[in-house]
């Protein structure tokens, strides 16, 4: 590639490092508020802030919807950089080459990140903070992303945490989040340099062109520092009222959504901690304490998916009970076709797998459901599953993803039963009663009555053709009968552990 080729060339040029001059290189933590590298380098006579576009083995490409939301994020990044007198510094190429050869040329004699807790940038980091070292260059990283990172967290016998309730309970016991860091109203001002490598943001090429199909991101999200503020703020004038009793329901706006936000990095968990506490205190939240405790616990289960992915680095590709390496999944294209395009017959599994292609974005609960659907009505590999979220979820994040579907199939830590089958029906009225959340995303179907929404093949012939629906042709017929699907799946767990059910 080019760039790694300028880079390259960067490398024989060499500038004492000194110790007024620093480098931030930023990654997963998009924002200028508590974010502590940026902090570090306030103490700087001149800065570097820098962006890699990291393109080298062991790292996981980024998924479509992923990469739409960093075009954006790094646009306000660099604006509220440039209102501070300061440039975002964009490469792309091997990070292994860039840092080193960028610090070597500025004379940089600091170099700040904030760390990633999956094995792969683990290894990543201590390569470049080895090579730096070399140099005669201080490299320092520090905790941009969690309220407790997973080296702090242990169970008596001083291994990993398995369960999160223990888990959770540690944390609390350990100490409150710290208080997060205001922005700086001004930083150090650039180092004068401009290596070759250096690329506008088009050059990432992360936008989505032939086609574009972000228009449904365009209109449900604003990437950035400001707008993970505004959904914050929103949230907890509102939604967070009942959130212990609503955020089962997609029907209506129950959640945060603040979930894009944390896995770019434009909002910090202790700014989320601190801002519920303080509207807390201010009698300016909407929600009571057994709302704002379990809205508290979410983002307990964040850290509790980094902490698996930090103690468990094969969590996205292997299964966490190695029992499940026996487990028959099936080998089904047009199941899985059927599933990734909303299209299964099922109306809450379609509602989600729809809402997920337009927005990048799917209820918590649907998300189960649909996980649940494609594992064990399907009976096909959680693996695929994951990939599909991870190509389409904005918020798509190694440790939350892969946690998540490891504990949806049963073959995770402290995961749900294998035998908990979800019946997409009864979801569906349950938490979806009035079907308002199907009618938005499957408008084939709007005109059923509420009785027969999750269910259109129970609806008599006069109202399906009053509603215009033809099943097989309008709208399909269920992939897989559901009694049929629970049996399959429990005979197959039953004969992977000899359990008897």
């Amino acid at each position: 590639m080019r760039y790694l080729g300028a880079m390259t060339r960067l490398a024989s040029a060499f500038v004492a490092p000194s110790p007024d001059r620093a480098l931030v290189w930023f990654r997963s933590d998009l924002r200028l508020t508590d974010n502590p590298a940026v902090t570090a380098a306030l103490a700087a006579r001149e800065a570097l802030f820098v962006f890699v576009e990291e393109m080298q083995d062991g790292l996981r490409p980024r998924g479509g919807a992923s990469r739409w939301w960093l075009h954006h994020s790094l646009a306000s990044l660099g604006r509220s950089l440039a209102e501070r007198g300061q440039t975002l510094l964009i490469l792309k190429g091997d990070s292994r080459q860039i840092i080193p050869a960028l610090a070597r040329q500025a004379g940089a004699g600091r170099v700040f990140w904030n760390r990633r807790y999956g094995q792969p940038e683990r290894d990543l980091d201590a390569g470049i903070k080895a090579a730096l070292k070399a140099d005669g260059v201080i490299a320092e990283s520090f905790n941009g992303a969690l309220l407790y990172e997973p080296m702090e967290i242990r169970s008596k016998a001083g291994g990993p945490m398995r369960v999160f309730t223990p888990f959770w309970r540690a944390c609390r016991a350990l100490r409150d989040p710290a208080r997060p860091v205001a922005a700086p109203e001004r930083l150090p001002p650039p180092v004068p340099v401009m290596p070759e490598g250096a690329v506008p943001l088009a050059a990432l090429e992360l936008l989505p062109t032939r086609p574009d199909w972000a228009g449904g991101l365009r209109a449900s999200w604003q990437p950035g520092e400001a707008g993970a503020s505004a959904r914050l703020a929103e949230f907890l004038s509102g939604p967070l009222r009942d959130y212990g009793e609503n955020r089962n329901r997609p029907d209506s706006v129950s959640t945060s959504r603040l979930s894009p936000h944390l896995a770019f990095g434009e909002i910090s968990p202790r700014q989320i901690w601190h801002a519920t506490e303080a509207a807390r205190m201010a009698g300016q939240a909407a929600g009571n304490e057994e709302d704002i405790g379990k809205f508290f616990s979410e983002l307990g289960w964040r850290e509790f998916s980094h902490h698996l992915l930090f103690h468990f680095p094969t969590l996205p590709t292997a299964n966490y009970q190695p029992k499940f390496d026996a487990f028959p999944w099936q080998d089904d294209p047009a199941g899985l076709a059927a599933w990734q395009r909303g299209l299964t017959g099922y109306p809450i599994v379609d509602a989600g797998m729809r809402e997920l292609w337009q927005t990048g974005f799917m209820h918590n609960r649907v998300r189960m459901i649909v996980a649940s659907f494609l594992i064990k009505h399907l009976m096909i590999d959680w693996r695929l599953g994951e990939s599909w979220f991870w190509d389409t979820l904005c918020d798509a994040d190694p440790a939350n993803n892969a946690a998540s579907w490891q504990w949806v199939a049963g073959s995770g830590a402290d995961a749900a039963p294998y035998f908990r089958i979800f019946n997409p029906v009864t979801q569906g009225e349950k938490f979806d009663p009035d079907g308002v959340y199907v009618r938005k995303f499957v408008p084939e179907l709007a005109r059923l009555p509420d009785k027969f929404i999750h269910k259109p093949w129970e609806a008599p012939h006069p109202i399906r053709q009053a509603a215009g629906i033809m099943l097989g042709q309008t709208y399909p017929k269920p992939v897989v009968q559901h009694e049929h699907a629970r049996q399959r799946a429990l005979a197959a767990f039953q004969s992977l552990s000899g359990e008897s059910l």
